[in-house]
């Protein structure tokens, strides 16, 4: 689908429900937070997401983990970062 059939699938939904405010409130609400996600560049794809977890979850298993004895230790090597 090019970008404009998408442009013009998107203005005829809009039109279907253009009487109704409510609904086209929560097309405002869901295009306002599509918006968002597209400025904030520190989102990342689930693939990403679960990839990193996979990633430090591997990084466990090798023991390339820090370990603190209490929580003050735990702060001081917070606080060094």
């Amino acid at each position: 689908m090019t970008l404009m059939q998408i442009n013009a699938e998107i203005y005829r939904s809009l039109g279907a429900i253009a009487e109704d405010e409510g609904l086209m409130k929560r097309a405002a609400k869901y295009l306002k937070k599509l918006a968002t996600q597209k400025e904030d560049d520190t989102l990342m794809t689930k693939e990403e997401f679960f990839a990193r977890i996979d990633e430090s979850l591997q990084q466990a298993k090798e023991g390339k983990v820090k370990t603190f004895t209490d929580i003050e230790e735990m702060n001081a090597w917070l606080d060094s970062l």
